[in-house]
């Protein structure tokens, strides 16, 4: 158990994201950020599970076999791609499926797992760590294929053209008409 660390440790996250998404334009976003982690719910798991260097869900998934924490976070906080999961019709019933998130949330997940990665890997955080955990974890995403591929496309403009690019493009065309549309045609992102 570590009260202060993982207190440090959720505190520089909710940095990191503020102060992006305050660059990108987020601004609404990046003020109410994860908010939930200081629930009870959250945060006395995170301080029993805190390990420094990865995730308190993680450890508390491996050891209890789910995180009430993590169904509490996801539920509550729109830029994570699990809080779009629902039932959509089909022939033979209902099956999951991902709903496409907006281009704001999907803003804030790149941005999410960016600060994550800096967060827990420190001095080893390169411009293609978010992407490498992404490609990682995504098998066992359910995620909309759109939402997926401009969370890919964001993540791999950082990894090729480094943070700064990333920003600019972030604030002047992705998020220049941040309820705006977006659609995938022919492996290219279209924004409306």
């Amino acid at each position: 158990m570590d009260f202060l660390g993982h207190l440090k440790t959720i505190d520089h996250h909710k940095y990191l994201v503020t102060k992006m998404c305050f660059q990108v334009g987020l601004y609404k976003q990046g003020i109410l950020h994860d908010l939930s982690k200081y629930h009870p719910v959250e945060f006395i798991p995170g301080v029993i599970y805190y390990q420094g260097d990865r995730s308190p869900i993680a450890r508390e998934k491996e050891v209890k076999g789910l995180s009430r924490g993590w169904l509490h976070h996801k539920g509550r906080n729109p830029h994570h791609f699990e809080y779009w999961i629902d039932y959509t019709v089909v022939k033979k019933g209902a099956v999951l499926t991902g709903m496409k998130m907006s281009r704001k949330y999907v803003a804030e997940m790149v941005i999410d797992r960016i600060c994550a990665s800096k967060n827990y890997q420190k001095e080893n955080y390169t411009d293609r760590s978010a992407l490498e955990y992404y490609m990682k974890t995504r098998p066992a995403m359910i995620i909309h294929k759109e939402s997926d591929f401009l969370a890919r496309y964001l993540m791999t403009m950082l990894a090729v053209k480094g943070e700064k690019y990333f920003i600019r493009y972030m604030k002047h065309v992705l998020l220049k008409n941040k309820e705006g549309d977006y659609h995938v045609v022919d492996g290219h992102l279209i924004l409306d």
